[in-house]
């Protein structure tokens, strides 16, 4: 802070401030920056108390201050869906919602937070999917920070899972209730009871058995039970008794970020205290922005964005990562400040890491560029890529973030010889034409363990190989004789390289350059003698194993192929 600033905190005149300085003989202006002992020093001989805090938490803590004025009301439960792949969570919510979000994911997996708002019984309960792959370990834990009860899907087929223990984790990491909804009671192999039995086993004794979790048993796809399912969650979170504050200014996470051809930074967010309205200022980890649309998980437009609402902010002049705090502060300048040091906070942690790398030496890498439609996505690839390989060989993450693969990633990815990983997005035509140029490796998937299969496949060196062939030398035809033992016989002018029949050589007919035959050469004579080659220019007579349809002007091309290892 400035000797003004310290003034002003101790409420004296810039003047006594400076006079105890000079008696220090430290000789400055009122705009002169103290440094954090000098600054302690003057105001603890003012017979102040002196709390070390940072620039950011002291604006922040302002802005939030207004939390404790006005009434506060109840506000709407946040409910994180959890659960292992496939066992029903988002068909769970589609049924509760009556959509088909699920239909839409690639491979039926869901890949993002979905995030939604339902009326029941004229309350409001807000859901967040989240994906249940192993990938996804990251949104799961954002999903369980930022909720007040976690529902968690176990398949009635399947029982408890790595990912449902791991689900169980979260909650109980982050101190929230648990429901148990046991899915696909419809199927003719449910065991309701084994499930209770597993969850038993993790600590989590069922009510019915005398013990403190809450179990329904459910069916999405045939709508059974959902109505009580609801009815708990409501039952659970009124003993909570949530409570927010709507006239404050906004407060709450960052789910999910994009970028929109149309729309550019697009970032969903939950608030969970005060309104969001448009116009706002704010702040969202290192990136500013101010309110320009609100819109709503159907896709309406909102003037504003009260407690426990999903919402998507448009007016960010870029991507923040999810799991960042959303902040409303009325003074763009101070938001901007605080955004510039959390950036330098982040370059330095960045070049220390580099510097790491540096240290770490030897190592092979394998060095990637990953690109995918929103942040979060480019966030959990970039953390399951990071996780792969060994003492030997690793990845290394060149860079991540949403949108196209453009022209800048292949410059990038040139540089530093990196592989392309695209995640539900393309390289668009520049970038296209621009890699093909360079001969950059882009690889496109759209369901996650595809890309960790093929990246975990290329560290190992287990990619199958591929085949080359190597062309040896054509021959024209010129005539055609028939002999006895091999029906016909071409004599030929060899045009290219030599023909040979040594082993491992193949042969092929080629009439108006389209395939007619492939096999192996009977015999290939000079003259009268049986020779193992003949060289470009010289004349010879070939004659294919079991094959006899040879015209005159037809080709015949000899080459070997070899394995060749594939390289990333």
């Amino acid at each position: 802070m400035t000797v003004k600033d310290l003034a002003d905190k101790l409420e004296l005149k810039a003047k006594d401030v400076l006079k105890k300085l000079i008696e220090r003989r430290m000789m400055m202006t009122i705009n002169t920056t103290l440094d954090t002992e000098t600054a302690t020093m003057v105001a603890r001989e003012f017979g102040a108390d002196v709390e070390m805090r940072s620039f950011e938490e002291e604006i922040l803590e302002v802005e939030s201050s207004a939390a404790q004025e006005g009434d506060q009301v109840t506000r709407a439960p946040v409910v994180t869906v959890m659960g292992h792949v496939d066992h029903g969570k988002t068909t769970l919510l589609d049924a509760i919602r009556h959509s088909r979000v699920a239909e839409r994911e690639a491979g039926g997996i869901t890949q993002h937070i979905g995030a939604y708002s339902v009326e029941i019984n004229n309350r409001r309960i807000v859901f967040l999917d989240t994906p249940g792959h192993e990938a996804f370990t990251l949104m799961r834990a954002r999903g369980a920070r930022v909720t007040d009860i976690v529902v968690l899907v176990v398949a009635a087929d399947d029982g408890v899972m790595p990912q449902t223990r791991e689900a169980i984790d979260h909650a109980k990491a982050a101190n929230v209730p648990l429901i148990v909804a046991i899915n696909k009671i419809d199927k003719a192999n449910a065991n309701p009871e084994r499930v209770k039995t597993e969850l038993s086993e993790l600590g989590l004794t069922p009510e019915d058995w005398g013990g403190h979790t809450v179990t329904v048993e459910v069916s999405a796809k045939k709508q059974t039970n959902l109505e009580l399912l609801l009815e708990m969650i409501l039952l659970v979170t009124e003993l909570g008794e949530l409570k927010a504050n709507p006239k404050r200014g906004a407060f709450g996470s960052v789910l999910e970020a994009k970028i929109d051809r149309g729309r550019g930074p697009i970032a969903t967010i939950l608030v969970k205290d005060g309104t969001l309205r448009i116009g706002d200022n704010f702040i969202a980890g290192s990136i500013v922005g101010k309110v320009r649309a609100l819109i709503d998980d159907r896709g309406n437009k909102q003037e504003e964005a009260g407690p426990s609402s999903p919402i998507e902010v448009l007016g960010l002049t870029g991507l923040p990562q999810p799991g960042d705090t959303f902040q409303v502060v009325a003074d763009a300048s101070k938001a901007r400040q605080i955004s510039m040091l959390r950036q330098n906070q982040a370059k330095q942690k960045s070049l220390e890491s580099l510097q790491q790398q540096i240290d770490e030496g030897e190592t092979k890498e394998l060095p990637i560029i990953v690109k995918a439609d929103v942040q979060g996505s480019a966030e959990v690839l970039a953390d399951a890529l990071g996780k792969l390989g060994d003492e030997r060989v690793k990845v290394r993450l060149i860079s991540s973030g949403a949108g196209a693969i453009n022209e800048g990633d292949i410059v990038f990815a040139a540089a530093s010889n990196a592989v392309i990983i695209g995640f539900n997005v393309r390289p668009d035509r520049n970038a296209a034409a621009m890699a093909e140029r360079e001969e950059i490796d882009i690889r496109l998937h759209r369901i996650i363990y595809d890309v960790t299969d093929e990246i975990k496949k290329a560290m190992a060196g287990l990619l199958e190989p591929t085949v080359k062939e190597i062309q040896v030398g054509a021959a024209e035809v010129r005539e055609v004789f028939k002999v006895p033992k091999f029906g016909a016989a071409a004599g030929c002018l060899v045009t290219e390289g030599k023909i040979t029949r040594a082993g491992g050589i193949q042969a092929r007919l080629l009439r108006d350059h389209v395939v007619i035959h492939e096999g192996r050469i009977g015999s290939l004579r000079r003259f009268k003698d049986d020779v193992g080659e003949v060289k470009n220019g010289l004349d010879c007579g070939i004659a294919f194993e079991r094959y006899a349809d040879i015209k005159a002007g037809d080709i015949i091309e000899v080459f070997t192929q070899e394995k060749v290892a594939a390289t990333v």
